[in-house]
């Protein structure tokens, strides 16, 4: 049986194959005589209705045709790629660079009332400096190699920023303590973004918890980031890729690891001297109050 990377994916993936076979059937076609109408290997059609091999777009419009069911192109086609943008590589993603991809997200932010986030690695990206996310982007177009849009892309993630300023959305944010020591560009850049999270922590709609190195009875180990919007979909930072996790199943576990999270967070006074402490490990001229 194939690997799938998440349960979500393979459900969306098998409701595709699951359709395939029922336009088969519904013709009345044995597996052996679709694969002679489409000109394919016999063991092609087995493969695709048991999720071991993904459809192109072009077998699903030779399977339908074959069946007589072109009418049901269109809609198995759209359900395919969905399964598909479950699990996207970043190097598709990013295949023309990052700026793109920092728009592309714009609409799910906007119509998102309820955005929960987790960071374990670096700042979130709601909550980037110019100077931080350049630093960042930077290093992450290098080392997946896109093209150099650095600019373009650092302007629209700020430019995304705004949302947590407009009215209706709630930010409930959680980051680990070593992201304030993780230091992303040069040590000015790091202050910049220290102080700016001591700012953000003011505005209404944010919550903003730290999780410190000395939590105690730690429930919850460091795990990757992710992003909850509205209890509907999580999306999962990757190495390779994000991952999107729409199973409910799914999605409940993730709003349960939050929760367990949140608990061992700290708020107000007691982050903002986690962020104090971090800045004055950067130096002299790096203190909170500059």
């Amino acid at each position: 049986m194939p690997s799938f990377p998440s349960p979500s994916v393979e459900t969306a993936r098998k409701a595709v194959a699951a359709r395939l076979r029922e336009v088969r059937l519904d013709a009345g076609l044995k597996g052996l005589e679709l694969a002679v109408r489409c000109g394919w290997h016999k063991s092609k059609v087995s493969r695709v209705e048991n999720a071991r091999t993904p459809p192109s777009d072009a077998d699903i419009h030779a399977w339908c045709t074959a069946c007589g069911a072109e009418g049901l192109v269109a809609d198995i086609i759209a359900a395919s790629r969905t399964a598909d943008s479950m699990y996207l590589e970043w190097k598709r993603l990013q295949r023309t660079g990052l700026r793109r991809l920092q728009e592309s997200r714009v609409p799910l932010y906007e119509r998102t009332k309820l955005h929960r986030g987790y960071a374990s690695h670096v700042v979130p990206g709601l909550l980037q400096t110019p100077a931080y996310a350049s630093a960042l982007l930077s290093v992450i177009g290098r080392f997946h190699r896109t093209p150099d849009d650095t600019a373009e892309a650092v302007a629209a993630r700020v430019a995304r920023s705004d949302v947590l300023h407009r009215a209706g959305h709630r930010f409930v944010l959680l980051v680990e303590e070593s992201v304030l020591r993780y230091q992303i560009g040069d040590a000015e850049a790091m202050a910049g973004q220290l102080r700016h999270l001591l700012s953000v922590m003011s505005l209404p709609a944010v919550s903003l918890g730290l999780v410190p190195f000395a939590a105690r009875e730690r429930r919850m180990w460091p795990l990757e980031a992710f992003n909850i919007f509205d209890d509907q979909r999580v999306h999962v930072e990757l190495l390779t890729a994000q991952v999107t996790v729409t199973a409910p199943s799914e999605v409940a576990m993730y709003v349960r690891a939050f929760g367990e999270l949140r608990e061992l967070a700290v708020y107000g006074a007691a982050a903002r001297a986690l962020v104090a402490a971090a800045l004055d490990a950067l130096g002299p001229s790096s203190p909170a109050t500059t």
